[in-house]
């Protein structure tokens, strides 16, 4: 059976040009800008998203450096267009071609540069790249029940609740759910008619 997307799908992964942000593929130069915040991650982004593991340079470097082949992912390292500064980071992540899907992650670097749009924005250009170009059913997420902004931001760029998984995420001595929420070709198609009104 012919895969629904090509297993490589993800290869010639674009810039994405928002009017406030714009979103340049993960490299070994853009790599440079994901470092920093990365080693030095604010202790509330580090919270918000689960991360309990610390990264050498070293390791992100390589990572950054070898994202380009890998082409069942798309990294972008997002940036203010106001100012260049770089502002977070985003991913298509789990390409399953065979059902046209895939998961979505982001991280602003810091709460200093959330509640401002730039995550929304990211993410409604992620999410036009990988429904019109890339071709894709369903993109798919998990959201730490505790952030509830991230999941207004979500639900603002059309990913509906899908369910909870329960307890997976230990944090601080207790345990935490993570919300799943995913949007579907069609339903990105009536989103995008309706704000072109």
């Amino acid at each position: 059976m012919r895969s629904m997307v090509p297993h490589d799908v993800f290869r010639d992964q674009p810039v994405l040009t928002g009017t406030r942000v714009r979103l340049e593929p993960l490299d070994a130069v853009t790599g440079a800008h994901f470092v920093e915040p990365v080693l030095n991650m604010d202790p509330e982004v580090r919270r918000l998203t689960g991360t309990h593991r610390r990264f050498t340079e070293e390791e992100l470097l390589r990572w950054a450096a070898t994202r380009p082949d890998h082409h069942d992912r798309a990294d972008w390292v997002v940036f203010g267009r106001e100012d260049g500064a770089s502002l977070g980071e985003c991913a298509l992540i789990d390409l399953d071609p065979d059902n046209a899907s895939a998961g979505y992650r982001i991280a602003l670097n810091s709460m200093s540069v959330t509640g401002r749009g730039y995550g929304t924005e990211a993410t409604d250009l992620v999410l036009e790249y990988a429904f019109t170009v890339a071709g894709l059913h369903r993109v798919s997420l998990e959201v730490f029940a505790f952030n509830t902004r991230a999941q207004k931001s979500y639900a603002r760029s059309g990913f509906v609740r899908e369910g909870v998984w329960r307890g997976c995420l230990r944090w601080d001595g207790e345990w935490h759910d993570a919300v799943l929420m995913s949007i579907l070709a069609e339903e990105y198609a009536e989103l995008r008619a309706a704000r072109n009104r």
